[in-house]
């Protein structure tokens, strides 16, 4: 029985990992008529109706006074603060005991998953339950390609992390779908730690940077993005960090990384 339970408590703990509508990435395609709408750096919440669950398939512990309002019905989108405030985001979100720190986070709305209509229909079902914690993230129409450019461009001005851009006349389908495209300058990913170069000049006696190994075993060197803090104490070997890159080049190295942080294990 011991033995049994080994391999089925995984699929027990993910019994309810969510299907989800995923990102794809912008690569110049026709947005005529789409939507755009700033891409929010939190923490992806899932309301089936009666829990909120992770990406992962995770039971989110907010407290009872957070979801006493929410709808009987799925809706999708992300735990949210403010700008640049992940860290702090992940931190409050995934902690087993809610803390008082949760009247910091809102609840912000870009899916109805599984209603009926276009976007903009099933959007409309989750209206009466805006309030100070549910909040619908606004959708603007594209004007052109050029407009949407110049709205990336303010956004991550402001700390912002990117955009994303839909088509509204597209039905619900929970996959990764190209009628919802990620724009971003940079792109990021994640890589493990697998040892530290040492650092000279202003940097002498610290971290000068991180030797990182991509999932294709690539090692390369991630050395901007740390702050002094971080240089006197970097991630550990074998931990998984986030950088952002610009592009990867034809041999699978990344252009211009730069750290972002390190990836939350609880």
């Amino acid at each position: 029985m011991k033995f049994l339970l080994f391999f089925l408590l995984p699929l027990i703990l993910l019994a309810n990992k969510p299907n989800l509508w995923l990102l794809k990435v912008y690569k110049d395609q026709n947005i005529s008529g789409w939507v755009m709408s700033e891409k929010l750096d939190g923490i992806r919440g899932y309301w089936n109706g009666k829990k909120l669950i992770s990406r992962g398939g995770k039971i989110i512990h907010a407290p009872k006074w957070f979801t006493k309002n929410f709808p009987p019905f799925e809706i999708d989108g992300e735990l949210w603060t403010k700008r640049g405030d992940f860290n702090n985001i992940s931190s409050i979100v995934r902690d087993k005991t809610p803390s008082k720190e949760w009247k910091e986070i809102t609840y912000n709305i870009f899916e109805v998953p599984n209603a009926k209509g276009k976007l903009f229909e099933r959007l409309k079902k989750v209206k009466p339950y805006e309030s100070k914690i549910i909040r619908i993230i606004p959708q603007i129409p594209v004007k052109s390609k050029q407009n949407m450019k110049r709205f990336l461009k303010s956004i991550e001005k402001k700390g912002g992390e990117g955009v994303v851009v839909r088509d509204p006349n597209a039905f619900y389908i929970a996959k990764r779908t190209s009628k919802a495209l990620k724009v971003k300058s940079f792109y990021d990913t994640e890589c493990k730690v697998v040892g530290y170069t040492k650092g000279k000049g202003k940097f002498k006696n610290q971290m000068g940077a991180l030797k990182c190994e991509l999932k294709n075993g690539k090692i390369f060197k991630l050395g901007s993005g740390f702050s002094n803090k971080d240089r006197k104490n970097p991630p550990a070997i074998g931990s998984i960090v986030t950088f952002k890159y610009k592009e990867f080049t034809k041999n699978g190295m990344p252009r211009f990384p730069v750290f972002m942080r390190v990836r939350n294990v609880k």
